[in-house]
This record gives structure tokens, C-alpha cells and sequence, in this order.
């Protein structure tokens, strides 16, 4: 796998030259307090494209996600990562994945470079690259500040900035678009479909319409699922 920096700041994104990944999903069903969401759900998603997860309230977006990432798990069916079911080498898998939540999950005590190393964890990135990051996504001015003092829409940006130090393949991002202007959007639009360019792949919920050209599938939990 290589890493290449390619945005305005130098900020790196993951490009998968050295290895196709695929995301397969077979015959999920998944519960929740005892009731059946969803079942008989197959899915295969190659390197290069996404899926746009949509449905009603209540159908189990988020809870299909959360099952996809390994916390919650399903009631029948098999999750698998380039072929091998995820439950076998989950460290292998975890190392190959980005999950964010629909919260923002920000320290508001620690500052926008303190959140992001937090979110960062084991993996090695510079401090100048942190800044990259941070000015990327337009906080550059307010890196310095305790979260709390952040907009909803600046808290969201904040939590988006990990996609821009990311080495995962597989991105899994739960309604990404809330709270941001449309400026907002079109960044987070470039940085998504960039990835998808480059052989990642990404697995997503929002009620937006996806405006991306990168080839995006749209996987309906309604009823031919229940």
C-alpha cells in the first residue's frame, strides 16, 4: 500500500496501488432489542466504489454500519474482507478501516490538534501535517482552541479531518454531510470522491443526494430486505 500527498495542503490521502481490496456482506440479518431490521442482505463492493445506505427511520442504517465495523453483531450472515470473514483477523481488518460516527465525539476540554492526535491514536502523523489537516478543513485559525468554543458545523469539519491523514482502505461514515454549508459540502465531496479515484471504497448513510461522479451504489433498506 502507498500513501500519497495530493491535496492543496500537501495533506495525504491513501492510494491503493498495490492491492484490490473487496467489501462482501452475505445474507446479514441484524436485530436490535430483539427485532429483526433487516435480513438476507448480500453485498459485494469492489475497490473504487461506494454505497450509499438509505431507508426510512428505524430501517437500521446506523446499525448496519455499527455491525459492518464489528460492534454490534449480526444475528445471521457473514461480514468478509478480501475474502476472509472479518471475525477471523479482526486486528487485519481494524487496521484497514475508518469509522466515524454520526456524533462528533470531540474532547471539548482539548483543543482541534489535541482532538485530532486523540482520534489519530497508534498511527504516525507529523505535527505539520495535523496543521495541514486542520487549515485544510478551515480551522487552521482556530486550532488552538478548546472544542467547546466550536460551531456544530466547525465540530463536524474537525471530525472530517481524519479522513485527510487516514492510511484505511474501507471508509464507513455515518451521515457525514450534517451541519455542513454547502461549502463544507463540496470539500467533503472532493475528499470522498478522491478516494474513491484512488481504489479506496466507502460505505455511507446520509439523507443528501450524492452529487459525486465516482460510481456510488445506493442500497435501500426497505422492504425487500425485512
Amino acid at each position: 500500500m502507498q500513501v500519497s500527498r495530493l491535496l492543496k495542503s500537501n495533506v495525504r490521502i491513501i492510494v491503493v496501488n498495490e492491492k484490490r481490496f473487496m467489501l462482501e456482506i452475505e445474507g446479514l440479518a441484524v436485530e436490535r432489542e430483539e427485532r429483526l431490521l433487516f435480513s438476507g442482505l448480500s453485498v459485494k463492493l469492489p475497490a473504487g466504489e461506494g454505497l450509499h445506505i438509505v431507508g426510512k427511520n428505524g430501517a437500521g442504517k446506523t446499525t448496519l454500519l455499527r455491525t459492518l465495523c464489528g460492534l454490534t453483531s449480526p444475528a445471521a450472515g457473514a461480514i468478509k474482507w478480501n475474502e476472509q470473514n472479518t471475525t477471523d483477523f479482526r486486528e487485519e481488518f481494524c487496521s484497514d478501516l475508518l469509522y466515524l460516527g454520526h456524533k462528533n465525539a470531540n474532547k471539548t476540554e482539548l483543543n482541534c490538534r489535541e482532538n485530532l492526535r486523540l482520534a489519530l491514536g497508534v498511527q504516525s502523523v507529523s505535527d505539520k501535517e495535523i496543521g495541514d489537516a486542520l487549515h485544510e478543513a478551515g480551522l487552521g485559525m482556530l486550532s488552538h482552541l478548546p472544542t467547546r468554543f466550536l460551531s456544530q458545523g466547525q465540530q463536524r469539519r474537525l471530525s472530517l479531518a481524519r479522513l485527510l491523514l487516514t492510511d484505511a482502505a474501507l471508509w464507513v461514515l455515518d451521515e457525514p454531510y450534517v451541519a455542513l454549508d454547502y461549502k463544507a459540502i463540496e470539500w467533503l465531496d472532493s475528499i470522498l470522491e478522491h478516494h474513491l479515484n484512488n481504489k479506496g471504497l466507502l460505505v455511507l448513510t446520509s439523507h443528501q443526494a450524492l452529487t459525486m461522479t465516482a460510481t456510488i451504489r445506493v442500497l435501500n433498506l426497505g422492504e425487500q430486505y425485512a
